[in-house]
């Protein structure tokens, strides 16, 4: 499980790339951020926003799979913002 820390309060690096997942749920966030990041190079970060808790669990499963880091999580008003960074 990662922290999450209040809207304002994660990392404070500008995204490359957004993915806007609110209303949907599992595995639609997941499927598309992996979808995202296998696009992107190395260095770019992805900011995903969603609203479903599972992605909580299932997104640092993601980037612990395919080598990417979470930089930080953060949570306003029961949506989450993921920042992932893409290592390789």
């Amino acid at each position: 499980m990662v922290e999450v820390v209040p809207y304002g309060l994660g990392a404070s690096v500008l995204p490359t790339h957004r993915l806007d997942v609110i209303g949907f749920f599992c595995p639609v966030p997941v499927s598309e951020a992996k979808k995202a990041l296998k696009g992107m190079g190395k260095g770019q970060i992805l900011e995903v926003w969603a609203d479903d808790p599972e992605t909580l669990h299932d997104m640092p499963l993601l980037t612990s799979r395919n080598s990417n880091h979470i930089l930080s999580v953060e949570e306003r008003a029961g949506e989450l913002r993921f920042l992932i960074e893409v290592i390789s």
